[in-house]
């Protein structure tokens, strides 16, 4: 890593409308980007071509910058789905975003197959409220279809004040017709950490996104569950079902929390920027009690980073159903005029050398996917079948020490 300590990020961040991209796992550098090299003289002849038609034949008068800023966030976007130009706004969005403090709907979503899709809600999100879920599809906004308008056009038409309504067109699976969602916007302040415990000596902790206050909150709230169980859990279920991601940082400090030693991740890229390893520094913050960790198909990125080094240390039973399987990095390179490019550079892997990139985490043991009328949160408690699950596993595990891969 950088001595200007790279801020690394990942999926599902730059909440653009109130809503979260997942964009694999991005890292956030000062460093200028590299100036390119002139284009052919083939090439700048057909841009040149493209714009001087524009401007004399195209129904609207269009000036140069716009044109260009254009061309731009189209040269990036067809790069991969996660690669994108970011023009100021988008840049400040993307950076409030880590702060766990934005104005929108509070959603995570991703492009699937050309579609907008549903990651998923934030905890106590209008999004949450109003009944949106993992998987769902996006389909129009205020009644107008979203077609194949640019993912920023479509942000755009999302994005809202505080108190003004957004309706939403939402396909789901086994839906023959879309359902009509009205959210109403708002700030939504992200507590991406919460607590309890379960029952005498077995704690529950619900991460619901990694910002940059996750790590140091995780800490205190395992302080507190080992205070309450008298000095010594007898267990931890760690919840990560419908964690989109968010601050890579974040992730690898809920990971060292566990870890006395191992790998967390590591990552490979062309360039040396991209090309990293993360260790566990030592002290496990649960005295080795046995861990187990919830996750299901909205857990993403951070999440699964998380996931993959307690899985591949031996320091947790994963359990649930296969994870998202977001895997790539992207490094967001300020530009000129606080714009931003956001590049792909590298994939990451888990301790054991694999790359999880499309092909998601499989859970150690794997439970029935929830009913439609099942919300997976804390706040159900026992009446949870998956918390009940763990906790069934967790009375009969050992305390564990984590072993390096």
């Amino acid at each position: 890593m950088s001595q200007n300590r790279r801020t690394l990020l990942a999926a599902l961040l730059g909440c653009l409308a109130g809503v979260v991209i997942a964009a694999g796992t991005l890292a956030l550098t000062r460093h200028a980007a590299p100036r390119p090299a002139g284009l052919p003289p083939n090439d700048a002849r057909l841009l040149s071509e493209v714009m001087g038609l524009i401007h004399e034949d195209y129904v609207e008068k269009i000036d140069d910058h716009q044109l260009m800023s254009n061309a731009v966030r189209g040269m990036v976007g067809e790069l991969d789905p996660h690669s994108a130009f970011m023009n100021k706004d988008e840049f400040d969005d993307l950076k409030i975003a880590t702060e766990g403090n934005y104005s929108g709907i509070g959603v995570e979503v991703t492009i699937e197959d050309h579609v907008l899709t549903v990651i998923a809600p934030l905890d106590d999100s209008p999004a949450a409220r109003a009944g949106i879920r993992p998987g769902d599809a996006i389909l129009s906004i205020d009644g107008r279809a979203i077609g194949n308008a640019p993912l920023d056009t479509t942000i755009a038409r999302i994005r809202g004040d505080p108190g003004t309504v957004v309706r939403l067109g939402i396909g789901r699976e086994g839906l023959e017709n879309p359902l009509d969602v009205a959210i109403e916007r708002a700030m939504v302040t992200v507590h991406s950490v919460r607590h309890s415990m379960l029952e005498p000596g077995i704690g529950y902790l619900r991460i619901s996104q990694f910002s940059d206050t996750t790590g140091g909150d995780t800490s205190a709230a395992l302080a507190a569950l080992v205070e309450e169980a008298g000095g010594s859990l007898r267990g931890l279920v760690l919840d990560l079902r419908n964690n989109p991601g968010g601050v890579l940082d974040a992730a690898v400090e809920v990971s060292d929390a566990f870890l006395d030693r191992g790998t967390i991740v590591s990552a490979e890229g062309r360039s040396p920027e991209s090309r990293f390893r993360m260790e566990a520094m030592g002290g496990d913050l649960t005295g080795g009690a046995p861990v187990a960790v919830l996750v299901n198909g909205g857990s993403a990125s951070a999440a699964e980073i998380v996931a993959g080094a307690l899985k591949d240390n031996g320091r947790a039973t994963l359990l649930g159903q296969k994870t998202f399987g977001k895997g790539s990095v992207q490094t967001v390179l300020p530009l000129e005029d606080g714009q931003a490019l956001k590049l792909t550079t590298s994939l990451y892997y888990t301790p054991s050398g694999v790359s999880i990139h499309e092909k998601g985490i499989e859970p150690d043991v794997s439970l029935p996917e929830p009913g439609p009328t099942a919300r997976g949160h804390a706040a159900e408690g026992e009446a949870d079948p998956a918390i009940l699950a763990a906790v069934n596993l967790l009375k009969s595990a050992p305390k564990t020490v984590a072993a390096a891969p």
